[in-house]
């Protein structure tokens, strides 16, 4: 047996509005205008490696699911979607808990951005990772190779279209970062909880956009009921 194998480590980290795994998207491009910046560790800011990366108009993203490393791993996981009780195989799956901890994620390139202290910095969207989440490696999206218009998506299309309707008042939107108003409708649109839970009187709570957002669910709609600072959980 071969040992030459090599130790993967990131070539660059991601930063995003959230600091918490709720409220993230299941998949990329779900909330289109959800914005974040890849920003390569020093020995990567060479503006060579991202030669005529602008060429392209989304990037695959190779990541580490950094929050959910375990010793041991299940062959077998409950999909939220799946109401949280019908077990599929972890590799018929996108869930975090896995041998590897490797994730992948598409992506819209906005812009490359050229800064004194961290280098060049890809500007991205449509993000769906927790802030200073390690990227292993960026590879461009090739549409003729990559995009299959006939493949089907097993029990995972079923799910594809679900969506909720938003009642956000305006004086609470207003409480809200214009800039991060319409990605924070949008988190909430794509239904956060786990399918099995139905509870009209179950509070949730979104922190994004530097405010933690609370609503519940009732049918198909989801009610913002109040928008604030975030609270200080540090330790006294």
């Amino acid at each position: 047996m071969s040992t030459d194998a090599r130790l993967i480590s990131p070539i660059a980290y991601i930063r995003t509005g959230f600091k918490n795994k709720f409220g993230i998207p299941r998949q990329s491009g779900r909330a289109k205008s959800l914005t974040g910046t890849v920003e390569f560790v020093p020995e990567w800011r060479c503006s060579d490696a991202i030669r005529e990366i602008e060429g392209f108009s989304h990037l695959w993203l190779l990541f580490d699911f950094s929050e959910a490393h375990r010793e041991k791993y299940s062959p077998t996981v409950r999909p939220p979607r799946l109401g949280g009780n019908r077990r599929v195989g972890v590799f018929a799956s996108r869930s975090p808990f896995r041998p590897n901890s490797i994730g992948l994620s598409c992506v819209k390139l906005e812009r490359v951005e050229q800064t004194a202290d961290r280098g060049c910095v890809l500007v991205v969207s449509g993000v769906d990772l927790l802030d200073n989440t390690p990227i292993y490696d960026i590879k461009p999206y090739i549409p003729y190779a990559d995009c299959v218009p006939d493949a089907v998506g097993g029990y995972a299309d079923a799910a594809a279209d679900h969506c909720l309707e938003v009642d956000f008042p305006e004086e609470l939107l207003l409480k809200v970062p214009s800039e991060h108003r319409e990605a924070l409708v949008a988190l909430i649109r794509d239904d956060p909880r786990p399918s099995y839970q139905d509870d009209p009187k179950r509070e949730y709570t979104i922190t994004y956009g530097g405010v933690e957002t609370d609503f519940n669910i009732s049918g198909g709609t989801a009610t913002v009921y109040c928008v604030r600072p975030p609270r200080d959980t540090s330790e006294k």
